[in-house]
């Protein structure tokens, strides 16, 4: 080991403890104030070592019509990563959308979910942060397999 350590440290590898590494972390701003959660579900990037939380997540009020700012950690941001959410209309439906996946060139750390009505009431909003594994549909076409989630529920008390 004494012989490989100064080689992997030229070609910039550094060798880590025993300790786990923290896990990444996702903030959710509404009305002024902010919650944090940790991942409900995190695995490895091949979505084989995988951890449980099922106490992480984090409440907000979201009052009708108001934007969700999400801010995820660098470490969800350089991979591919989506918003899945779903609200309710001025009728009571229920609504499932999902913002376009966030990767290479449009990789990014932030995103503001809006509505697409001030009546709108948002219910629950999931991050989604895929792995390096391809799942094949009965179609025939791929889905790639969600590595990590990240929950926030939402006080819609007024």
């Amino acid at each position: 080991m004494r012989r490989l350590a100064p080689l992997l440290a030229a070609a910039g590898v550094t060798l880590a403890g025993c300790a786990a590494p923290t896990p990444p972390t996702v903030t959710f701003y509404a009305a002024g104030k902010a919650a944090v959660t940790g991942p409900a579900q995190h695995c490895d990037v091949q979505v084989e070592n995988c951890s449980a939380d099922p106490d992480a997540h984090a409440v907000l009020r979201v009052p009708p019509g108001s934007p969700l700012q999400i801010s995820v950690d660098a470490h969800v941001g350089e991979t591919p990563w989506q918003v899945v959410f779903r609200y309710r209309d001025a009728a009571g439906t229920p609504i499932e959308g999902r913002s376009a996946v966030f990767y290479g060139e449009s990789q990014r750390l932030a995103y503001t979910l809006r509505l697409p009505a001030t009546t709108s009431q948002l219910e629950t909003v999931e991050i989604q942060q895929f792995g390096g594994v391809l799942a094949a549909r009965q179609d025939g076409g791929v889905d790639f397999v969600t590595r990590g989630t990240w929950v926030l529920s939402i006080d819609d008390r007024r």
